[in-house]
């Protein structure tokens, strides 16, 4: 009888601890799961987009609403919605500004974020779209390297259509802000592109403190 009295007490306890160990499994795993998208992570930046959707980026000038449509490049709207999202673009500035042709943004003011997606590439959508006046599109370094740098058509800039820039969304308010963020500096920023990878936002400050920048972007809903 005592053996069978210790048997039963050691079924008891392996029975208390298995259920213990899987107690802690779940709790780690709900923990991870409700943690969410991590910006140092790109691969958890994976919802899609909604069919439209609009984002408001509140820059140093005024607002600017940026309205996409999912149908004309379905991975650049579910890159931009997923980044918005999680707050990359919080402060990250307009760092090439060339005045009648564009104003590009999107590289981290934070370094370590900057390294997370280096090599995060996107595969290219098809052009459905051209790239006209408030379109929005993302920058690419040839064939399926759209990661997360976008720049804002200030022309007519439909030539870029044949080379593979494929717009996502226009600027439906606040064109005029974007018409007036500071370009003195033209393309001098991105000579020093390394540089804004390496040392974030407190490299473009010094170096040029006349660059505006956005200092939130939120999904806002579409009319």
């Amino acid at each position: 009888m005592r053996q069978a009295s210790i048997a039963i007490l050691l079924v008891g306890a392996l029975t208390a601890l298995t259920n213990c160990t899987n107690k802690t499994t779940l709790t780690t795993k709900d923990a991870a799961s409700a943690k969410g998208p991590d910006l140092l992570n790109p691969a958890s930046l994976n919802q899609t987009a909604p069919p439209m959707f609009r984002a408001k980026l509140a820059t140093t000038k005024g607002d600017v609403i940026i309205q996409v449509t999912r149908d004309w490049a379905p991975r650049g709207a579910d890159r931009f919605y997923n980044l918005v999202q999680a707050g990359f673009y919080t402060d990250c500035y307009f760092h090439r500004t060339i005045a009648g042709f564009m104003t590009q943004f999107g590289i981290s003011a934070r370094p370590e974020v900057t390294r997370a997606w280096t090599d995060a590439n996107l595969p290219d959508d098809p052009v459905r779209q051209s790239n006209t006046r408030g379109r929005v599109t993302f920058a690419t370094a040839g064939p399926n390297t759209r990661t997360t740098q976008l720049f804002i058509n200030y022309g007519n800039n439909s030539r870029l259509d044949a080379t593979g820039f494929a717009p996502f969304g226009e600027v439906v308010q606040g064109m005029d802000v974007v018409d007036n963020l500071y370009s003195g500096y033209g393309g001098a920023p991105a000579d020093q592109f390394q540089l804004i990878e390496e040392q974030g936002k407190p490299f473009l400050e010094k170096n040029f403190p006349m660059l505006d920048r956005i200092l939130t972007a939120t999904i806002v809903p579409a009319p």
